[in-house]
């Protein structure tokens, strides 16, 4: 019975609470909601892509017993399985029970009608060599001829049948039996027997490179005699490494060896802790977040933060926010990439600015406010707060990274392992944690910043109050359910109301306790400095900030009237004093933008010019009786007024008339051309004949333009002499300008060759590195390649490469 049958046939004994479970756990997206026939959903449920979409969310022993079958195959019945796992006892025997019943709600594992497991086809490709062990003998045999056949049944002491078929039979037979099998290797020389128990117990070699026409010798002592027993096994013709068999390496484990399954978490150290200081502990959390929240948005607001060339906003305006808003680095990182999430904060040109939606979003309650960036926070494919990559150099926020669903998973198993914790318990440190995580989520991601597992996973679900005292809070409950109704209500619950009125001080200071309301925060922040930020924030009074207001156009009796309606008393006297000596002081001098100035000393004359209707466009203003302004260039107001029959004169800036003489126009002397240099190279050069005086050899000359090339080729930047051997080279040149010109052609030809180098270079924080680099691929301005001091595909730019050298590399040559 193929995989698809045998799970149509399982699928027809479900209820259908059960067929609808199976099919949202592997939710196909690109498929239609609701499948036809139950043919049609096993063929949805055996994809690869749905297979893929599944593993992430299972715990630790739910991957181990999947990693089991996938390694001994199946079908299995249940008995084997469990001696396979050592889960005979009772209580793993109901374990065992637990974890298949999980793996069938998946549609991973299932039993058919003979009650044996089966297993998804996809779910073997998702290790590559599961338990650490090859594939079946059967699998490798399929390669061998029947003379090697043969040979191997000689040397087992088995006399060979007559076909090719009866002696793949027999080899089978014989390394069927785990016995058998140790009697043979027991019986080894002593290098060979080495060798087998070495590879019985790690992971099966595989090479990336293989040199055609040139098999792989046996090298490693003791190999010969394996490969002539079927022990181990090359393909026909001596490619690759030799292979064990997945029944030799567990007969050469022994009956004692077990397949890892652990179905209990780890244990952490727990603490007795109540449920009211853990609501407490997270209201405080969350309206912390959510006062920082805010004030980290209205500094973008106010001053949108400038993105990289690279993308991202990077860490100097992260410092810059950090400092206005008074908020942790990791605080400004989570509020910037939830609210970017969300569409709070969208790209404006070269900066991050807030949208309109961000409007809205500030004039409501801070609970609103929070619910949005909580469940933003929660389906973020990223981790926000990481500010380091795995080199250690500082990393932008709203990079635009793809999606990590590992970073995903690691913040769904947190939320899960504090979810089984005893009622009344929670961790004695919330990093305890990150072991449970591990075992929930064992596919989820580390952060390249974390001292201790999931160290900042944790710290960002205390940030927010979804972890409190170590324990889950009512806020981290609301979360795994995706009602955004059921979350807003409990953020309702935990967090106040925005503060609507302020104590004003007769030291001119202005004290709300908890989160100030958006209109409160505004007219504060319009007449007052902010000082600090928390539960209780404080704006100061001064002559400074009066002015600011009423140069926003607000008059000093509406200052007065709109502190009054937000005092929690009456204004106080030095308060009212300083609205109303800033008031007075206002607006004595008065500053007018003016193109140019025209004054006289008949005040009829310049009233007449003001009231010109031919000279409107030149927008005169009488400012005195004797002064006007203009918006109009000097020169411009002259041939106006010129043009209308007045005759006004220019004055300079020190008050003189200005002579408007016009010099005489007269041509430039040309110099020249000097005679070309004589060069060694090839270059064109005058014959030194040619500058004496008298007669020219005009033969010589015709000669000499005969022998010069066509045209010139451009020179190099270095002045070596020598022109750019290839285009590579110049855009190398052009980008790299740390290099020298031996090193610009030795990179060049790197690129054009496809050879591996090395180069020194310096980060963006400052260290240097010398680095082997192959695969090379020119992205101007940066450098693509496969680093094999970090054994990962990297970007480099050029203008960091600080110098190239040859490396002797040859199996670090490119492929293409």
């Amino acid at each position: 019975m193929t995989s698809r049958s045998a799970l149509t046939a399982w699928l027809a004994g479900l209820e259908a609470p059960q067929l609808v479970r199976a099919l949202t756990l592997r939710k196909d997206a690109s498929a239609p909601p609701e499948p036809r026939s139950l043919d049609e959903l096993a063929e949805r449920l055996l994809r690869p892509g749905s297979v893929a979409l599944a593993l992430p969310q299972l715990p630790l022993p739910c991957l181990q017993v999947a990693e089991t079958l996938a390694a001994l195959g199946t079908p299995m019945s249940r008995g084997a399985l469990a001696k396979a796992l050592g889960a005979t006892a009772p209580t793993a025997a109901r374990e065992l029970d637990a974890v298949l019943e999980t793996l069938a709600d998946h549609a991973l594992v299932w039993p058919d009608g003979d009650g044996r497991l089966r297993m998804a086809t996809p779910l073997r490709q998702a290790w590559e060599a599961p338990l650490g062990l090859d594939a079946p003998l059967e699998e490798l045999l399929e390669g061998l001829i029947s003379e090697e056949l043969r040979g191997m049944l000689v040397a087992l002491g088995v006399k060979p049948p007559g076909t090719r078929q009866q002696r793949t039979a027999a080899v089978l037979h014989h390394h069927g039996d785990p016995e058998r099998i140790a009697s043979v290797v027991a019986k080894a020389p002593s290098s060979a027997r080495k060798l087998l128990e070495h590879r019985a117990r790690s992971a099966p070699r595989h090479t990336e490179f293989i040199v055609f026409g040139a098999p792989e010798p046996d090298s490693r002592p003791g190999e010969r005699w394996a490969l002539d027993r079927g022990l181990l096994i090359r393909n026909r013709h001596g490619y690759g490494p030799a292979r064990m068999p997945v029944e030799v390496a567990l007969a050469l484990r022994g009956p004692d060896w077990h397949a890892p399954f652990e179905p209990v978490p780890p244990a952490a150290e727990m603490v007795s802790v109540a449920a009211a200081e853990v609501e407490r502990e997270s209201a405080a959390a969350a309206t912390g977040f959510a006062a920082h929240a805010a004030a980290v948005l209205s500094v973008c607001s106010s001053t949108p933060p400038a993105r990289l060339k690279s993308g991202g906003v990077g860490a100097r305006e992260l410092g810059r926010i950090s400092k206005a808003a008074q908020a942790d680095d990791a605080v400004v990182r989570i509020v910037l990439e939830a609210a970017y999430s969300v569409g709070l904060m969208a790209a404006d040109g070269p900066r991050v600015a807030p949208t309109e939606k961000y409007d809205a979003w500030a004039a409501q309650e801070p609970a609103t406010q929070f619910a949005v960036l909580l469940q933003a926070w929660w389906n973020l494919a990223l981790t926000p707060s990481q500010s380091r990559d795995e080199d250690d150099r500082a990393l932008p926020a709203l990079a635009g990274a793809p999606p990590c669903d590992g970073c995903l998973q690691a913040r769904r198993g947190l939320l899960t392992a504090a979810a089984r914790l005893p009622e009344g318990l929670g961790a004695r440190v919330a990093t305890d944690l990150g072991p449970l995580v591990a075992w929930h989520r064992p596919l989820a991601h580390l952060s390249f910043q974390d001292e201790a597992p999931f160290t900042t996973a944790v710290r960002e679900a205390e940030l927010l109050g979804v972890i409190a005292r170590g324990s889950l809070s009512p806020l981290g409950a609301a979360l795994p359910a995706g009602n955004a109704e059921v979350l807003a209500t409990e953020c309702r619950r935990l967090l106040p109301k925005a503060t609507g009125t302020a104590r004003l001080g007769s030291d001119l200071t202005a004290v709300v306790s908890g989160t100030p309301a958006a209109s409160l925060a505004e007219l504060l922040d319009a007449t007052a400095d902010r000082e600090t930020r928390g539960t209780a924030s404080v704006w100061r009074f001064s002559a400074g900030s009066i002015r600011r207001a009423l140069d926003a156009g607000r008059a000093p009796d509406e200052v007065s009237a709109e502190l009054a309606v937000i005092a929690e008393g009456p204004l106080p006297q030095p308060l009212s004093y300083l609205i109303a000596d800033a008031a007075r002081r206002h607006g004595r001098v008065r500053v007018a933008p003016a193109a140019c100035v025209i004054h006289g000393d008949e005040p009829s004359l310049l009233a007449e010019l003001a009231a010109h209707r031919g000279l409107s466009p030149l927008g005169l203003r009488q400012l005195a009786p004797t002064v006007l302004v203009g918006t109009g260039t000097p020169d411009q107001t002259l041939a106006a007024l010129r043009d209308q029959g007045y005759a006004p004169v220019a004055e300079a800036p020190d008050g003189t008339v200005r002579v408007e003489r016009v010099p005489p126009r007269r041509a430039t002397a040309v110099p020249a051309p000097r005679k070309p240099s004589v060069k060694t190279g090839g270059r064109l050069a005058t014959h030194k004949a040619a500058e004496v005086s008298g007669g020219i050899d005009s033969h010589a000359v015709a000669s000499r333009l005969l022998a010069a090339p066509p045209s010139l080729p451009d020179p190099d930047p270095f002045g070596a002499g020598g022109p750019f051997g290839t285009d590579t080279e110049e855009i190398v040149a052009w980008y790299a300008k740390q290099l020298t010109y031996a090193d610009v052609r030795q990179l060049g030809h790197a690129l054009d060759a496809g050879t591996a180098i090395a180069i020194a270079y310096v980060s963006a924080s400052g260290s240097r590195t010398v680095r082997t680099l192959s695969r090379l691929e020119l992205d101007p301005p940066y450098l693509e390649a496969w680093c094999h001091l970090r054994e990962a595909e990297r970007v480099f730019t050029l203008s960091r490469v600080h110098s190239v050298m040859p490396t002797d590399m040859p199996e670090a040559r490119s492929e293409w």
